[in-house]
């Protein structure tokens, strides 16, 4: 009979090295990603231990959370920031690590390097002590967010005790309108499906609307899987994958490339294949989306008006109100027209070299409104170097925005990129949470880099299809 089996089973199943009296499955990690936040307590378990990191050049390190986009002299203004990066030097020295580091030339957010340097590979299993490590799935890897503790368990036994998680299947089919980007289309997904709608899911995003994205647009849908729950999220190996990855610098070369892309292609769901569970969409129900509340379920089309706490379940109307509140939003209000002070374009989400030519199609010719500070900042050095190499750096400059180094920046603010008091931010990141940008009080839109763009321009949430050539609106 023919395998039945999609693509995260079989995968699953090959990195399976036994199962625990737990009824866990110990998990064979193929790529283990650190970086300078939640690697130095994990280092420091496996030193009190006596232990080694069993593979070496199974794990590759960055450096993204803490380092500053504008000054990078050492040693930094932040001490905890310059402790940390002092740590992850001297750990990747010590235990054998590769490390990209601000001299390397390939340094960048941790899922943007990852790809970009062929170290993501279909068929692979990947672990890296991040939320975001969902964004690996683009390639039909299977990838995990872990904590600090497993990054320790990982260093040392090359890998994870997990429970199987489901598999839903999410289909897209259609084409998208002008205007409308993978931003758009995982933020319908998770509106519709919820924020722990996927919670003991694994999702495959299927469809015609996946198969005619690029690399880097589904690896924003992929990135933000577990915004909606999910444990990861994947889309199967194609042509476009494949492409992607010949003559990148850790991918196989000449015959031995052709061979593995044949496996590439065998590890895709089969038509027959078996899901828990099955959802469609059609692409032309999705409009450029903006969030209005703190979490990033709560969205809405641009040209919709803020939902009020009736049209949702009882049990979600007490959080509707509070999001309502810290925001400072009435229910049926627009969300067009919403004033904003500060635009950021960057993170592991949107800060691809794509990202930058979508976002600066939009400020080309163009001026940031006064009073709103507006930033850009490259997910990595290799991105920035193309960017600047096509003239995107003169482009924002131009029209008023900062052009920073690599880094996570305005995402988390775990470095000097930070909003202040009740701020409102148009943010091309992943995450809405109160706080998430440095201020307790700031507030985030999550929208494409487009949408920011123009929203930058405009000093408040634009619909970016106005600005786009007549003949796209």
């Amino acid at each position: 009979m023919r395998d039945q089996r999609n693509l995260f089973n079989k995968v699953w199943d090959l990195h399976t090295v036994g199962t625990l009296p737990s009824g866990q499955t110990q998990l064979f990690i193929g790529l283990h990603l650190i970086h300078e936040v939640t690697s130095p307590q994990a280092f420091e378990m496996l030193r009190d231990r006596k232990l080694t990191v069993m593979y070496p050049d199974r794990t590759v390190a960055t450096v993204d959370h803490i380092v500053p986009t504008d000054n990078q002299a050492r040693p930094f203004a932040d001490g905890l920031a310059e402790q940390m990066m002092s740590a992850i030097e001297k750990n990747c020295r010590e235990f054998g690590v590769t490390l990209f580091d601000l001299k390397d030339g390939r340094q960048g957010i941790v899922h943007a390097v990852g790809p970009e340097q062929g170290l993501t590979q279909p068929g692979i299993t990947i672990a890296c002590g991040d939320s975001h490590t969902s964004t690996h799935g683009a390639f039909g890897t299977i990838a995990f967010g872990i904590g600090t503790s497993q990054v320790a368990y990982v260093l040392a036994t090359q890998t994870l005790a997990m429970n199987r998680p489901k598999v839903r299947r999410i289909e897209v089919n259609g084409e998208l309108a002008p205007g409308v980007f993978a931003k758009d289309v995982i933020l319908y997904i998770i509106r519709k499906l919820g924020v722990n709608g996927g919670v003991g899911f694994a999702y495959e995003y299927a469809g015609s609307t996946f198969d005619a994205m690029s690399m880097e647009e589904r690896m924003t849908v992929c990135n933000m899987s577990l915004e909606g729950g999910a444990r990861c999220g994947y889309v199967n190996p194609d042509e476009t994958t494949v492409e992607y990855l010949r003559g990148r610098p850790f991918a196989p070369r000449g015959a031995e490339f052709e061979r593995a892309a044949d496996w590439w292609y065998s590890l895709a769901s089969p038509e027959n294949a078996q899901y828990d569970e099955v959802v469609r969409y059609d692409a032309e129900d999705i409009e450029p989306t903006v969030t209005w509340g703190i979490n990033p379920g709560q969205s809405v089309g641009v040209r919709e008006a803020i939902p009020t706490p009736g049209d949702f379940p009882t049990d979600e109307q007490v959080g509707i109100k509070e999001a309502l509140e810290f925001m400072e939003l009435k229910a049926g209000q627009p969300i067009e027209g919403l004033k904003i002070d500060v635009a950021f374009i960057g993170s592991c989400t949107n800060g691809r070299i794509s990202d930058l030519r979508e976002a600066a199609a939009i400020a080309e010719g163009r001026k940031v409104a006064p009073g709103v500070r507006a930033l850009v900042v490259p997910g990595s050095q290799l991105i920035l170097k193309q960017a600047e190499e096509e003239g995107l750096d003169r482009i924002f400059e131009e029209a008023g925005f900062e052009w920073r180094e690599a880094g996570c920046s305005m995402c988390l603010a775990m470095n000097p990129d930070k909003l202040r008091g009740r701020e409102i931010c148009a943010s091309s990141s992943n995450r809405n949470f109160k706080g998430r940008q440095g201020s307790p009080t700031g507030r985030t839109l999550l929208m494409s880099p487009a949408m920011v763009a123009a929203a930058a321009i405009n000093g408040k949430v634009t619909d970016v299809r106005k600005l786009l050539e007549p003949a796209a609106v």
